[in-house]
């Protein structure tokens, strides 16, 4: 409740004598203060979006959704705003790997990729990779997604309590017939040196497809920095830092979470758009 001066018998001008306080900076004050806050529709909308993301947009997002939806505002006063109400991702890194490698044991494919993780044409080149999750008790889950470089589409994606071979034809499975009827281009699966991907099982089922099979060199994770960038969003956005749950439980959050990167995530080099927003977009600009 504002205090009233006069109601308290005191004069203005005496006190703001007092205080030593200029009359216009006291009325000036008081105005802002009795007046709302002229930023509270800004504030509403990027909370909201916050929100929605779990935590999970900075403000250069939270800038590119804004924009996405019509509204016009500065990327500086996003950021100023999300400082004022304290809208921060409190997620962290925690670097984990799983290492298939066993030395050589099959076929070790020339790195035809080469680090050139872009494309401008839909299943020209893809990339794969398995990382695991600890569950609660002794259990693990393992995950092989497989990724299209052209968007950052998984299109892909296999569970399993044990990375057995099975579980890593099964992504590569779900793969192929998308590739049989979509691609224009010879498509490029890349991979790192484990032991699935020497299997002469997946050599020859890419080969019966037409498909070339390229491989980081051993040890270099940077070969296929892309897939290894997924693995750390997905673990930063939806595990680190969360207590451990059942194998069912963490494959349902990871379904869920994969749905949302494909579909909802914006990325600031698709122009704002998510993965699958922006092929969606691209064909329709081709049509």
């Amino acid at each position: 409740m504002a205090f009233d001066l006069h109601e308290e018998g005191f004069r203005l001008k005496d006190v703001l004598k007092i205080v030593d306080l200029p009359e216009a900076t006291y009325h000036y004050h008081r105005q802002r203060f009795d007046s709302e806050d002229p930023d509270q529709e800004w504030k509403t909308l990027i909370r909201a979006l916050f929100e929605k993301h779990e935590g999970r947009y900075g403000y250069r997002r939270v800038h590119l959704e804004l924009q996405a939806q019509g509204y016009e505002i500065n990327h500086k006063k996003v950021q100023r705003l999300m400082d004022e109400m304290n809208l921060k991702c409190v997620k962290f890194i925690r670097k984990s790997r799983y290492r298939s490698y066993k030395g050589k044991v099959g076929t070790v494919a020339p790195n035809r990729l080469n680090r050139r993780f872009s494309s401008v044409h839909a299943l020209q080149k893809l990339t794969t990779d398995v990382t695991e999750f600890k569950c609660i008790g002794d259990e693990k889950l393992y995950l092989s997604p497989i990724m299209d470089l052209y968007n950052g589409e998984i299109i892909g994606v296999s569970m399993a309590k044990r990375p057995t071979l099975d579980f890593v034809m099964e992504s590569l499975y779900q793969v192929l017939p998308i590739i049989k009827e979509q691609a224009v281009y010879r498509t490029t699966i890349h991979s790192d040196q484990g032991w699935h991907y020497q299997h002469r099982a997946w050599v020859n089922a890419l080969k019966q497809q037409h498909i070339f099979q390229s491989m980081s060199r051993k040890g270099t994770c940077a070969d296929n920095a892309a897939m290894e960038n997924f693995f750390g969003l997905l673990k930063q956005e939806m595990y680190h830092g969360e207590a451990l749950v059942s194998y069912e439980e963490l494959k349902k959050r990871i379904d869920r979470y994969i749905s949302y990167y494909n579909n909802e995530r914006i990325k600031q080099k698709l122009a704002g758009m998510s993965p699958v927003q922006y092929r969606i977009h691209a064909s329709q600009l081709a049509a």
